[in-house]
C-alpha cells in the first residue's frame, strides 16, 4: 500500500484500505497504534477515519498505548477536536501535556524546576492542541490541580476567564466556550458502556446496536444492592413508581449478567396485581460462554409486570427477585423464552437505573 502511494496509484490505495477495513478489522485493532501512526505519516485517509471512529468510542486504544508519545501532531489534534470523544476533559488535558513534554526531552522532570523558558517551549509545542481543550468543562478541583500549574502556557485572558467561570459560571467572559463533549456516562459496577448501548438498542427496537457515543439515553443509578441493601423494602422505597427502569444483576461465581426493562415501573398501590405493557423485556447478556445475548420480549402484555409485596423487581413472575440475593426464573409464561436454564440464581450484586433521553445528541 505504501508502494502504491509512492507511485501515486490512488485508486489502488483506496481499494487496499477498504479491503483491510472490511476484511481484516481485527488485525487492524491488534496493531492499532502502529496503523494509526502510519495512516497519518502516509496520508491514508480511509484508515485515519476508521481509527478515529475507534478512538472516539475507545480512547484508551491510543492514549494508553506505548506509542502514544510518538503520535504525529496532526493525529493528536484530529482526536481532541472530536465533540464525541468519550474522555473526560481533565484526562484530555493530562494526555496533551504528557505528549507535549515527551516531544521535549530536555525539559526538567520536576515541574518545580521549570523556568519561564521551559513553559514557553511547551506552549510552542502545543500551540495547535491547546485551542481544542474544553477548559470550561473541567471541574474546579481539576482546574486548580491540573490547569493552574501550567497556566503559563495559556494566554493570560484565558486563564482569567477560566478562574472567573469556575467561581461564577453566569458571568460573561471573552474567551470562546467550546461545546461540551457528548460523552455517554454510566455509573455501574456490573455493565459496561457497550452493554448499556445494547440494552437501549432493544428498548428502541433497533436491529443494529447503538454505538457508545450515540447511545440516546442517560442511566441514572437508583439502587445498588451492595450499597443500599438487598431487602425488598429497600427496592420499594427507592424504586416505587419509577418509570423507564433497567434492572441488571451479576450472577455469583459466573461471568453472567441478567436483567430486564420495565417502562411503566412498579407501584405499591397496585400490590398483587399485574401491570400491562407491550415494551418490557428480560435478558441475559453475552459473555465468554454465551456467544450472543438472549433477549426475551413480553408476549402477554397484561401480565408483563407483577407488583408483589414480598418480592423486589418482578417481570410477570418469569424473572423476579426474592428476599435476599436470590433471583428466580420460572417456566416461560409472560415472556417469549427463558434467559437461563437454572431456576434459582444467587447474585453478587444488582443495580436499578432509571433511563431518560440525553440532551444534545
Amino acid at each position: 500500500m505504501i508502494t502504491a502511494k509512492k507511485f501515486q496509484l490512488e485508486e489502488l490505495v483506496a481499494r487496499l484500505q477498504t479491503f483491510l477495513i472490511e476484511n481484516h478489522s481485527s488485525w487492524l485493532k491488534l496493531n492499532f497504534s502502529k496503523i494509526y501512526n502510519s495512516s497519518f505519516q502516509t496520508d491514508f485517509t480511509a484508515l485515519q477515519n476508521f481509527c478515529n471512529d475507534m478512538i472516539v468510542k475507545h480512547p484508551n486504544l491510543i492514549f494508553e498505548s506505548k506509542d502514544f508519545n510518538t503520535l504525529p501532531e496532526a493525529a493528536l489534534v484530529s482526536i481532541i477536536q472530536k465533540d464525541n470523544l468519550q474522555l473526560e476533559e481533565s484526562k484530555v488535558w493530562d494526555y496533551v501535556i504528557q505528549w507535549g513534554i515527551a516531544q521535549n526531552k530536555n525539559l526538567p522532570l520536576n515541574l518545580d524546576d521549570w523556568i519561564e523558558k521551559d513553559f514557553q517551549i511547551l506552549k510552542c509545542t502545543l500551540q495547535n492542541c491547546l485551542p481544542h481543550i474544553r477548559y470550561f468543562q473541567i471541574s474546579n478541583e481539576h482546574i486548580m490541580e491540573k490547569i493552574y500549574p501550567y497556566q503559563q502556557i495559556l494566554e493570560k485572558q484565558l486563564v482569567t476567564d477560566i478562574l472567573k467561570y469556575s467561581l461564577s459560571p453566569d458571568r460573561s467572559i471573552t474567551s470562546k466556550i467550546l461545546p461540551s463533549r457528548n460523552i455517554f456516562r454510566i455509573t455501574s459496577s456490573i455493565i459496561t458502556k457497550e452493554q448499556a448501548s445494547e440494552i437501549t438498542s432493544w428498548i428502541d427496537r433497533k436491529e443494529v446496536k447503538y454505538e457508545i457515543n450515540k447511545n440516546p439515553y442517560d442511566f441514572n443509578l437508583i439502587l445498588r444492592g451492595s450499597k443500599d441493601g438487598f431487602e425488598k423494602d429497600v427496592f420499594w422505597n427507592l424504586c416505587n413508581q419509577k418509570t423507564n427502569v433497567v434492572v441488571v444483576a451479576k450472577v455469583k461465581d459466573k461471568n453472567e449478567i441478567i436483567g430486564g426493562y420495565n417502562p411503566i415501573g412498579w407501584a405499591k398501590n397496585s400490590m398483587e396485581q399485574y401491570s400491562n405493557t407491550n415494551d418490557s423485556f428480560i435478558f441475559s447478556l453475552k459473555n465468554r460462554i454465551i456467544k450472543n445475548s438472549i433477549l426475551s420480549r413480553v408476549k402477554i402484555p397484561r401480565e408483563a409486570i407483577f407488583n408483589h409485596p414480598y418480592f423486589g423487581p418482578n417481570f410477570g413472575n418469569d424473572l423476579y427477585m426474592k428476599e435476599g440475593r436470590l433471583f428466580c426464573i420460572n417456566e416461560v409464561k409472560s415472556y417469549e423464552k427463558r434467559i437461563e436454564k437454572k431456576c434459582h440464581l444467587e447474585i453478587e450484586d444488582y443495580e436499578v437505573f432509571q433511563i431518560s433521553k440525553r440532551k444534545n445528541i
